[in-house]
């Protein structure tokens, strides 16, 4: 099964309630003050894992879209399971990577995210980094691991297809206007988009923006984030819907190349 990132995940959605057990932050800076994991590494580690597996995403599904585009046809039950345990496989060799690179283990970096999350208010940034890449693995397993308010009684009224056509069309041109932003900031610095560190920050800056424009443009239609997935999810298998879907995908995907966005 895939290690540590995603039990830990999965366990931390209970955090509110067992965080009065956890060990305080003080007594952890008391042991060795030099290896206590710090709030800004915690968040540099989400952020990278969730850039990697942002990439592992949308390598699977360009995969998947060519399958499909030869008329061969995954039921769905078998296609969440192929996406899940390929993005499990590639985050399980991705992470013992990024962990080396941070000189972290997989219990140090457990234990002090869930300490963090447990004090929100103070320190929102790690907050908004784990829930990020949590939202990601929800996206590609449809398992619920953030325990927030994203589903269930907040989703909202249930979108009819026509809605959710609708609202798919302004979510992707908020994404994409967003990216447009940023390369834009970029130019006006000179900044050479092909350098790949240069890539590297563009990309990273997108994904630190992408989830609140998205959000924000979902809000302006009275349409929640967990409304709107939770309409994809049930017309996922529809025909008209996956082909809108995958039209905006590749729509954006030339936008973004014309822009001169590098591919991740």
């Amino acid at each position: 099964g895939c290690v540590s990132v995603i039990a830990a995940l999965t366990a931390l959605r209970m955090i509110s309630t067992k965080s009065s057990k956890s060990k305080d932050l003080d007594e952890i800076e008391e042991i060795d003050e030099k290896d206590t994991i710090k709030a800004e590494d915690v968040v540099k580690i989400f952020d990278s894992l969730f850039m990697n597996m942002q990439a592992v995403v949308a390598q699977l599904s360009g995969q998947i879209q060519q399958i499909q585009a030869s008329g061969q046809m995954i039921p769905e039950a078998q296609l969440r399971q192929l996406l899940k345990s390929e993005f499990e496989r590639a985050l399980e060799m991705k992470q013992e990577k990024i962990f080396e690179e941070h000189g972290v283990d997989e219990d140090c970096i457990r234990e002090a995210t869930q300490e963090f999350l447990s004090k929100p208010d103070e320190f929102p940034k790690v907050k908004k980094s784990v829930e990020r890449f949590q939202k990601l693995y929800e996206n590609v397993s449809g398992e619920s691991v953030t325990g927030t308010s994203d589903g269930g009684k907040d989703a909202g009224p249930e979108l009819t297809k026509e809605a959710l056509l609708n609202a798919a069309e302004i979510y992707f041109d908020a994404l994409t206007a967003a990216m447009g932003n940023i390369v834009t900031k970029f130019k006006d610095e000179g900044k050479n988009l092909s350098d790949p560190s240069v890539a590297q920050q563009l990309h990273m800056q997108f994904a630190s923006v992408a989830n609140d424009a998205g959000e924000e443009a979902l809000k302006n239609l009275d349409i929640t984030i967990g409304g709107f997935r939770g309409a994809i999810e049930k017309y996922s298998s529809n025909p008209e819907v996956g082909r809108m879907l995958s039209a905006l995908q590749m729509k954006q995907h030339k936008e973004l190349m014309d822009m001169g966005v590098p591919p991740m």
